[in-house]
């Protein structure tokens, strides 16, 4: 059958809090039997958007992920219950039950993501129930998919091997996938917030005036491994995303036939800003990056 799954386009998240808002008008305040008791007001975040600032100033990227219960397949919170205080739906929505799990504290702490909350008022755990309610009144999609103004988030409801093929095609990622728990929130650009980037920009003397130099080759290599390529846009400018912060050492080779070449050397553990970096046109053209001199 269908399981419903979210789908999160970090690239796209740009921290309005619409979702974070709407899942609140439906919840704070409203009982919905046997799916969630109400939310309380304060202290819960169902859906939480956390941020991650990555490069210095003049190249700055700042990223937003939003967070909620991924309804996951293999839910270490559904194991630690044990009883059937949460249970998984045959559409893949994860519940707590609002009476089973009353008293349940030591719950909390089975979410690995973090996404279970303790209601102190009325000794619950809750969490984001994927509008569940809704969506048995007919609902095509949750109440923050609804909300989110720039497509960010939207729900599918499709088979497992279409989702599967889905996430292959579009390049889909889950978060931690190595802690094993099948998520069924699957985000998109994901390498925003997890990964880090190289930039710069290059200039070159033309005439003995410095100027931004566009269409200089870059080569990206790691080792002897050519990672990526990229030419300057029309103010010199080139970035390198994706990257492991893994603390490896790259290399960048600067190739413009008519302007001269340069090579640098970074160590990525976060983000970087290699800031200016002049062409040197006595290095004479070579036909390969390998085969510039260092300077």
């Amino acid at each position: 059958m269908n399981k419903w799954n979210l789908i999160i386009d970090v690239a796209k998240c740009e921290n309005c809090n619409n979702c974070v808002l709407a899942t609140k008008d439906e919840h704070v305040g409203n009982d919905f039997p046997g799916y969630a008791a109400p939310q309380p007001l304060h202290g819960h975040h169902w859906i939480r958007i956390q941020r991650k600032v990555r490069g210095v100033v003049p190249m700055v990227d700042v990223a937003y992920l939003p967070t909620t219960c991924n309804h996951c397949d293999d839910a270490p919170c559904i194991k630690a219950a044990g009883d059937g205080a949460i249970h998984k739906r045959p559409d893949g929505i994860v519940i707590i039950d609002p009476v089973k799990a009353k008293g349940r504290k030591d719950l909390v702490k089975s979410c690995p993501y973090g996404a279970i909350w303790w209601n102190d008022a009325l000794q619950l755990p809750q969490k984001w129930i994927f509008d569940a309610h809704l969506l048995d009144q007919g609902w095509t999609e949750p109440r923050c998919t609804q909300a989110c103004a720039t497509g960010c988030m939207r729900a599918v409801n499709v088979s497992d091997a279409s989702m599967k093929q889905m996430a292959a095609d579009a390049g889909l990622e889950v978060l931690h996938p190595e802690w094993g728990t099948g998520p069924r929130v699957y985000y998109k650009n994901l390498h925003r917030y997890t990964k880090c980037f190289v930039a710069g920009s290059v200039v070159a003397a033309i005439d003995g005036v410095t100027e931004c130099a566009s269409g200089v080759n870059v080569t990206l290599l790691k080792g002897d491994r050519q990672v990526a390529h990229a030419v300057t846009d029309a103010f010199g400018d080139f970035k390198f995303d994706g990257l492991d912060p893994d603390g490896g050492e790259y290399r960048l080779h600067f190739l413009a036939a008519d302007r001269g070449a340069a090579t640098r050397a970074v160590v990525l553990q976060e983000s970087v800003y290699m800031g200016t970096i002049l062409l040197d046109s006595e290095i004479p053209p070579v036909r390969s990056p390998e085969e510039a001199p260092a300077r």
